[in-house]
Protein backbone atom coordinates (compact mmCIF):
# COMPACT_ATOMS: atom_id res chain seq x y z
CA UNK A 1 0.00 0.00 0.00
CA UNK A 2 2.81 2.38 0.61
CA UNK A 3 5.01 1.96 -2.29
CA UNK A 4 0.75 2.37 -4.22
CA UNK A 5 0.94 5.51 -1.87
CA UNK A 6 4.34 7.04 -2.78
CA UNK A 7 3.45 6.45 -6.65
CA UNK A 8 0.84 9.08 -6.85
CA UNK A 9 3.08 11.67 -6.56
CA UNK A 10 5.10 10.54 -9.47
CA UNK A 11 5.71 12.84 -11.94
CA UNK A 12 4.63 9.95 -14.52
CA UNK A 13 1.02 10.35 -14.98
CA UNK A 14 1.08 6.78 -16.48
CA UNK A 15 2.34 5.62 -12.64
CA UNK A 16 -0.16 7.96 -10.66
CA UNK A 17 -3.34 6.27 -12.82
CA UNK A 18 -1.44 2.89 -11.93
CA UNK A 19 -1.20 3.65 -8.71
CA UNK A 20 -4.93 4.28 -7.92
CA UNK A 21 -5.89 1.65 -9.63
CA UNK A 22 -3.53 -0.60 -6.82
CA UNK A 23 -5.38 0.95 -4.24
CA UNK A 24 -8.68 0.43 -5.69
CA UNK A 25 -8.01 -3.24 -5.79
CA UNK A 26 -6.57 -2.72 -2.19
CA UNK A 27 -10.01 -0.54 -0.96
CA UNK A 28 -12.38 -3.02 -3.75
CA UNK A 29 -11.59 -6.08 -1.08
CA UNK A 30 -11.30 -6.37 2.94
CA UNK A 31 -7.40 -5.93 3.09
CA UNK A 32 -7.25 -2.80 4.15
CA UNK A 33 -8.08 -1.74 8.29
CA UNK A 34 -10.12 1.39 8.69
CA UNK A 35 -7.03 3.41 9.25
CA UNK A 36 -5.44 2.53 6.23
CA UNK A 37 -8.81 3.19 4.51
CA UNK A 38 -8.65 6.69 5.34
CA UNK A 39 -4.98 7.23 4.78
CA UNK A 40 -5.90 5.72 1.76
CA UNK A 41 -8.75 7.53 0.75
CA UNK A 42 -7.20 10.95 1.99
CA UNK A 43 -4.48 10.68 -0.97
CA UNK A 44 -6.67 9.87 -3.26
CA UNK A 45 -8.91 12.27 -2.99
CA UNK A 46 -5.82 14.88 -2.61
CA UNK A 47 -5.05 13.55 -6.41
CA UNK A 48 -8.41 13.54 -7.25
CA UNK A 49 -8.75 17.26 -6.36
CA UNK A 50 -5.05 18.52 -7.66
CA UNK A 51 -4.78 15.50 -10.52
CA UNK A 52 -4.68 18.03 -14.59
CA UNK A 53 -5.09 14.52 -16.19
CA UNK A 54 -8.75 13.45 -16.32
CA UNK A 55 -7.73 9.93 -16.76
CA UNK A 56 -5.71 9.52 -13.22
CA UNK A 57 -8.64 11.80 -11.73
CA UNK A 58 -10.76 9.02 -12.82
CA UNK A 59 -8.93 6.15 -11.61
CA UNK A 60 -8.33 8.23 -8.05
CA UNK A 61 -12.33 8.69 -8.33
CA UNK A 62 -13.15 4.74 -9.00
CA UNK A 63 -10.71 3.82 -5.85
CA UNK A 64 -12.11 6.28 -3.84
CA UNK A 65 -15.61 4.37 -4.57
CA UNK A 66 -13.91 0.67 -3.55
CA UNK A 67 -13.65 1.87 -0.66
CA UNK A 68 -17.60 2.36 0.36
CA UNK A 69 -17.73 -1.26 -0.07
CA UNK A 70 -16.37 -1.89 2.79
CA UNK A 71 -16.13 1.30 4.96
CA UNK A 72 -18.32 3.88 6.51
CA UNK A 73 -16.15 7.03 5.68
CA UNK A 74 -17.19 9.88 7.06
CA UNK A 75 -18.37 13.23 4.73
CA UNK A 76 -14.94 14.92 5.91
CA UNK A 77 -12.56 12.98 4.48
CA UNK A 78 -14.37 13.14 0.77
CA UNK A 79 -15.67 16.78 0.96
CA UNK A 80 -12.39 18.58 -0.29
CA UNK A 81 -13.72 16.82 -3.68
CA UNK A 82 -16.30 19.74 -3.96
CA UNK A 83 -13.47 22.38 -4.86
CA UNK A 84 -12.46 20.19 -7.92
CA UNK A 85 -15.93 19.82 -9.15
CA UNK A 86 -16.05 23.08 -11.02
CA UNK A 87 -13.31 21.65 -13.12
CA UNK A 88 -14.21 18.13 -14.06
CA UNK A 89 -16.07 16.48 -16.65
CA UNK A 90 -19.37 15.19 -16.00
CA UNK A 91 -18.09 11.53 -15.79
CA UNK A 92 -15.97 12.79 -13.13
CA UNK A 93 -18.80 15.09 -11.76
CA UNK A 94 -21.08 11.49 -11.47
CA UNK A 95 -17.96 9.72 -9.87
CA UNK A 96 -17.89 12.75 -7.35
CA UNK A 97 -21.84 12.79 -6.59
CA UNK A 98 -22.05 9.10 -6.12
CA UNK A 99 -19.62 9.22 -3.07
CA UNK A 100 -21.11 12.22 -1.62
CA UNK A 101 -24.27 10.26 -1.97
CA UNK A 102 -22.98 7.02 -0.30
CA UNK A 103 -21.62 8.60 2.94
CA UNK A 104 -25.14 8.98 3.70
CA UNK A 105 -24.59 12.64 5.49
CA UNK A 106 -27.01 14.88 5.10
CA UNK A 107 -24.49 17.56 5.00
CA UNK A 108 -23.74 16.43 1.61
CA UNK A 109 -27.19 17.64 0.93
CA UNK A 110 -25.97 21.39 -0.17
CA UNK A 111 -22.80 19.82 -2.35
CA UNK A 112 -24.93 17.74 -4.30
CA UNK A 113 -28.69 19.91 -4.80
CA UNK A 114 -26.83 22.53 -7.46
CA UNK A 115 -25.86 19.28 -9.94
CA UNK A 116 -30.12 18.25 -9.98
CA UNK A 117 -30.36 20.75 -12.65
CA UNK A 118 -27.17 20.00 -14.42
CA UNK A 119 -27.50 20.53 -18.53
CA UNK A 120 -26.10 16.64 -18.55
CA UNK A 121 -28.40 13.92 -17.85
CA UNK A 122 -25.79 11.48 -16.23
CA UNK A 123 -24.77 14.19 -13.92
CA UNK A 124 -28.58 14.84 -12.94
CA UNK A 125 -29.18 11.53 -12.59
CA UNK A 126 -26.16 10.42 -10.60
CA UNK A 127 -27.34 13.79 -8.50
CA UNK A 128 -30.69 12.68 -7.91
CA UNK A 129 -29.44 8.94 -6.96
CA UNK A 130 -27.11 10.83 -4.13
CA UNK A 131 -29.84 12.77 -2.83
CA UNK A 132 -31.95 9.87 -2.78
CA UNK A 133 -29.38 7.92 -0.81
CA UNK A 134 -29.25 10.76 1.86
CA UNK A 135 -32.86 10.94 2.77
CA UNK A 136 -33.12 6.89 2.76
CA UNK A 137 -30.73 7.14 4.84
CA UNK A 138 -31.89 9.74 7.04
CA UNK A 139 -35.43 8.19 6.99
CA UNK A 140 -34.36 4.71 8.15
Amino acid sequence: MFVALEALTDRDSNRRDVAGSVLGDLLRGNALDADSTRLAVGRLVGLAVNEPVAVVRESALNSISEAFNHHSLPLGIVQPLAAAMPTMEPGLLAHTLYIFGVTHDSQARPLIEPFLNHPDTDVREEAERAAAEITASAAG
